[in-house]
């Protein structure tokens, strides 16, 4: 029984785990410069959450008078997307202000961490 390293390949164990290690560090330092706020639901200048519910809830009544009503559970489905694809649509993303210096560390620890991952998958010459 042969050990193997990373990816199944000889060797590069070490790399794989120091590879990990920078990817997160630098991943979470990313990360943690996003702020992320919600925006108002508005369609035609009007709020417009209510009305992203009524498949929802119809879906619901359905089921409740009948369980295995096709249409029921298409409206509930339907309507449960409609409302996650709502919340996704109406996020805002913004990266707070930090310096270069900073920036350019955790892009540095991310990326140089997953080309460290990336090389230890490959076989080693020995």
């Amino acid at each position: 029984m042969s050990v193997s390293g990373a990816g199944g390949t000889p060797g590069g164990v070490g790399q794989f785990l120091g590879g990990f290690v920078l990817a997160v560090v630098g991943g979470w330092l990313l990360m943690n410069q996003v702020t992320v706020a919600s925006g108002a639901w508005m369609l035609w200048g009007y709020n417009s959450f209510g009305i992203s519910l009524v498949p929802f809830l119809a879906g619901v009544t359905l089921l409740f008078f009948n369980g295995r009503s096709a249409l029921g559970w298409l409206l509930l489905l339907g309507g449960l997307a409609i409302v996650i694809a709502g919340v996704i649509a109406n996020l805002q993303v913004y990266f707070r202000p930090t310096s270069l210096f900073n920036t350019l560390m955790m892009l540095v620890l991310l990326f140089g961490g997953i080309g460290l991952i990336a090389r230890s998958l490959r076989a080693q010459s020995s």
